[in-house]
Order: structure tokens, then C-alpha cells, then sequence
């Protein structure tokens, strides 16, 4: 493919999945450099794998994949941290909508605290992916991912509860 067509191609990709790729970066992120480096780090792979995708899955399962494998490397590599960037500040949430921003915020401080994929499977399970294609993504059986996940709901309860 030529260079022009292939960013181009690249282009429209990050136009139609920006959002997703910014939400798997967020799940990551300790603060807003944080969150921007994962972005650019995430960006830089799939446009590294782009040429090798070879179509065979759906796309999206391919850029999950990749974005959350570089985010659980990227988190791997840079150690946990306690802080977490804020909604408000990553979406620039609207101040009449700050009750549901800090309930949201609220989802992503408890799953921040969970393991780097169990953070990817609640996030792929919150973009109602079904069990079927986290298998897909995951490279799990089915009904591990389907028990993994009732697991991790019922973790993140308790923690709520707390």
C-alpha cells in the first residue's frame, strides 16, 4: 500500500476508534502525562502493526488487543501508581454533569485498583463486548473469561461497599 493511502487509512482508524483507544489508555493512566504517553505509546504500535493486520478478525478486537497489551507492558515497565488522572480533566466534563462524572470516577478508581487484566476484561465487558469476543480478544476460553468476570464484579462490589 502506498505510503499516502496508508495514512490516510490510518487517519479514518483513529477518527472512528479514538474514543475507545483514549478509554483503554484512561483505565492505565496515573495522571494526565501519563495518560498521554500511553496514548502515543498505543497510537505508535498500531501504526507499527497496521501493514500486519491482516483483516482476518474485526478490527476493533485487533485495536483492543493491541492497546491493551501495550498499556498492561506500559504499566509493567513503569510500576503501579497510586494516583489516577481525573475525568474532568481528561473529557473536560461539564459542570452540571459533575455528579455523574464523580460517579464514574468513582467505577474507574475502583477498576484501577484491580490487576492489569482484570482492568482489560472489566473494560472490555463495559463496552458490551460479549463473553465470545473478549475470547476472542483475550485469547481465553469463553467460560474462563465468563468466571473471570463474575469474579471481577463482584470484587469491585465489595470494594464499593467498603
Amino acid at each position: 500500500m502506498e505510503n499516502k493511502e496508508k495514512e490516510e487509512r490510518f487517519a479514518a482508524l483513529l477518527d472512528e476508534y479514538g474514543g475507545m483507544i483514549r478509554k483503554i489508555c484512561y483505565m492505565y493512566a496515573s495522571d494526565g502525562d501519563h495518560f498521554k504517553d500511553l496514548c502515543q505509546e498505543v497510537v505508535l504500535n498500531l501504526w507499527r502493526g497496521f501493514d500486519g493486520y491482516r483483516g482476518t478478525g474485526k478490527l476493533s478486537s485487533w485495536i483492543y488487543r493491541v492497546g491493551i497489551n501495550t498499556c498492561i507492558s506500559f504499566y509493567r515497565r513503569y510500576g503501579r501508581n497510586a494516583g489516577h488522572v481525573s475525568l474532568e480533566e481528561l473529557c473536560g466534563v461539564a459542570e452540571e454533569e459533575s455528579g455523574r462524572a464523580l460517579r464514574l470516577e468513582e467505577m474507574y478508581r475502583l477498576i484501577s485498583r484491580l490487576d492489569g487484566f482484570e482492568r482489560a476484561l472489566i473494560l472490555l465487558w463495559l463496552d458490551e463486548h460479549t463473553y465470545e469476543q473478549i475470547a476472542e480478544i483475550t485469547g481465553l476460553p469463553r467460560n474462563t473469561v465468563a468466571t473471570r468476570l463474575r469474579r471481577i464484579r463482584e470484587k469491585l462490589s465489595e470494594r464499593a461497599e467498603r
